[in-house]
């Protein structure tokens, strides 16, 4: 079996080779490694932005990738581009994984028609989590437009959301997507006694159930956004869900309701939320992820009072990047050994896997 590893700025070849060789025990193995696009941290997030706006064709291999693949069976990549000229080439391949959640590097559909099986891991999903709670308290309560007041000379006391303001367990928060992130941040909640609700098509009850949220109620999705307090986004971005938070869905939110975004910039229609921030037509938002990054000088959202900005950051912690590998493999051996399903995009693929 031959196993070709890209790791890149980010994400250590040498610790994915570490990784892949616990991968699939009892197989021989030939681990061949690359390093891709080795730039400074701030010089690679031009690279992450060219990719997640653009796709995997916005980059390229190495002519020496390419050819390893050419007879490889397994390929491990963080950000490294899997277009669909990489996989035209790469004809023995049997299965990609990727050390993120998202796979906008690579070209899932040139994948499935080849029938090979894309396997992801949410690398940062606890502190992507975390962080939601943390946006929720601080639109809700006030806490970072109080900071900014204090630090510019003056002791604020009301805000645009004064006569909304309460306790978090008054409130019923609705999450628009229960994957592997939306799970967690529902766990999370509840343990903190608040109500929540859930719209996600590709769950069910039952599964919910079998996580230990079985309290939560899945509703339609326009109930989601006209009964909660708190929306909170936790959806991919593909093709079908860009700009789905569109002005429909928010002119249904309460005038005393917020939005929290800390999945994709793409899925929430950016004109729309700015719209009804302005005119005030919901609470607040808060949100970590922009439709451009660094977000424009001159950009409307900048002048409102009733947002909260983060800097992309809600996944950024010193161990959940660098260790991803070792989840890949993990996630990897599950499917391999016991079927499972949970992480890989495309499922139909799976069926007839075969190394």
């Amino acid at each position: 079996m031959k196993i070709v590893v890209v790791g890149d700025t980010l994400v250590s070849s040498d610790y994915m080779e570490k990784q892949a060789e616990r991968l699939f025990p009892g197989h021989d193995k030939k681990i061949v490694k690359f390093d891709w696009e080795m730039k400074t941290k701030e010089e690679f997030q031009e690279v992450i932005l060219d990719l997640e706006k653009n796709g995997p064709e916005a980059r390229k291999l190495s002519e020496e990738i390419t050819n390893e693949l050419k007879d490889a069976d397994i390929l491990m990549v963080h950000f490294a581009p899997v277009s669909k000229a990489t996989l035209d080439k790469a004809v023995n391949l049997k299965l990609i994984g990727t050390c993120r959640g998202g796979v906008e590097h690579i070209d899932i559909e040139a994948a499935t028609e080849k029938n090979i099986p894309v396997l992801h891991v949410i690398r940062n999903a606890e502190p992507v989590a975390e962080f939601t709670l943390g946006l929720i308290y601080s639109e809700c309560r006030n806490i970072t437009r109080s900071h900014v007041s204090i630090i510019n000379g003056g002791w604020r006391k009301s805000f645009p959301n004064s006569r909304y303001v309460t306790t978090l367990s008054e409130l019923q928060v609705g999450l628009l997507g229960m994957g592997y992130i939306g799970k967690i941040v529902a766990g999370k909640l509840i343990k903190l006694g608040i109500k929540v609700k859930a719209h996600d098509p590709f769950i069910n009850k039952e599964d919910l159930e079998k996580d230990g949220l079985g309290d939560i109620e899945l509703v339609p999705l326009e109930d989601l956004f006209r009964n909660s307090d708190i929306i909170s986004l936790h959806i991919r971005l593909t093709d079908e869900t860009r700009n789905f938070v569109n002005m429909g869905l928010l002119s249904l939110m309460k005038e005393s309701a917020y939005l929290i975004n800390t999945a994709r910039a793409g899925i929430l229609d950016e004109k729309a939320l700015v719209e009804v921030l302005a005119k005030k037509k919901i609470a607040g938002a808060a949100i970590d992820v922009f439709w451009e990054e660094p977000i424009p000088e001159n950009h409307p959202i900048l002048k409102l009072d009733n947002v909260t900005l983060t800097t992309h950051i809600a996944g950024d912690t010193v161990d959940a990047i660098p260790k991803a590998p070792k989840l890949l493999v993990n996630e990897m051996n599950e499917f391999f050994n016991n079927g499972k399903l949970d992480m890989i995009i495309n499922r139909k693929t799976a069926e007839n896997f075969k190394l």
